[in-house]
């Protein structure tokens, strides 16, 4: 029960901050404007703050495993190349297919996973590691199938994408900021206490204002219409995910910390960025939002399923 409550305690909060925003749009205090200015401006300044404070703050040379670094690039990998082979071979609408993927293999590593890893371990550096493992590969897996897989207003050949593809990685903040973080925590460089003091304030602006719009920009009816590639993303992203290679991972000998950093990547609910990203990128935005909220709603069920079973294991 205590474990329930816990789940709840993390996955309701943010799941009613996306209610706020749903309803002052129905208010008219929100509009569509707001959203895509607010989408905008988390997508190129508030992530890409937190995720380099979060990075910039570990002592990446006491801490750095690199067996547990590459297992989480690895199984990233796999889930994204799976998911994506599966999306075109299954998935009806063509159109859903960058979203869809997108959506069942990101997790909110950044912002809900060191919330879970900080509530059992207290401050961990197992969360920024696995940061490094999986959130590039997410940010650039992403920008591959929604560049791929997006909307465009003409036929262009295998290489222009290929080509678009690689420069959206390049400028892609989110990829950028990671690699500044992890150069900072790697030469050790400090900051004045004014700066920051500055960065953790955009940083703690991310999540709120992601949630709050995506809440403003989500479209209930046309989510309704969309419901069961949710539901199949959600099963996917929550429970078919960890079933495959947590018993690796155990196998491999992760136990504690790390098999918690591992349980999130996997199991956690799609990050409200994906949302942002395929908006921005010319994709299904509202199968994204209907995802994350499908995600975040269930979450706080299937994370305590897991959260019971590793515990019942011994192998947290």
């Amino acid at each position: 029960m205590e474990n329930f409550i816990f789940s709840l305690n993390v996955t309701i909060p943010i799941f009613l901050v996306m209610v706020l925003g749903w309803g002052l749009r129905q208010t008219g205090m929100l509009n569509d404007n707001f959203a895509a200015v607010a989408n905008k401006f988390n997508f190129n300044v508030t992530l890409p703050v937190l995720l380099f404070r979060d990075i910039a703050s570990v002592d990446i040379r006491a801490v750095f495993d690199l067996r547990y670094v590459m297992f989480c690039a690895i199984a990233s990998s796999v889930c994204f190349w799976l998911i994506w082979g599966g999306a075109k071979l299954f998935l009806k609408d063509k159109t859903m297919t960058g979203a869809f993927v997108q959506a069942s293999f990101r997790s909110s590593a950044a912002v809900m996973g060191l919330a879970f890893i900080q509530n059992l371990y207290g401050q961990s550096a197992m969360g920024p590691l696995m940061i490094i493992g999986a959130v590039p590969l997410y940010n650039i897996y992403s920008v591959i199938v929604l560049t791929f897989e997006g909307e465009t207003e003409d036929r262009t050949d295998t290489w222009v994408k290929i080509r678009r593809a690689f420069l959206n990685i390049l400028r892609n903040p989110i990829i950028i900021s990671i690699f500044i973080g992890l150069l900072v925590s790697l030469f050790r460089i400090s900051f004045p206490v004014i700066v920051n003091k500055t960065i953790a304030n955009i940083a703690q602006m991310a999540t709120p204002l992601a949630l709050i719009s995506l809440g403003a920009g989500y479209e209930g009816r046309k989510a309704l219409a969309k419901i069961k590639p949710s539901f199949a993303s959600a099963i996917i992203k929550l429970v078919v995910q960890p079933a495959l290679l947590v018993p690796v991972a155990a196998a491999m000998g992760f136990t504690g910390e790390k098999m918690i950093g591992i349980l999130i990547m996997l199991a956690s609910p799609t990050t409200p960025s994906c949302y942002i990203m395929a908006k921005n990128m010319r994709n299904d935005g509202t199968l994204t939002a209907s995802i994350v909220v499908m995600t975040t709603l269930l979450a706080s069920f299937t994370l305590t399923g897991w959260i019971f079973l590793l515990k019942t294991a011994g192998w947290i």
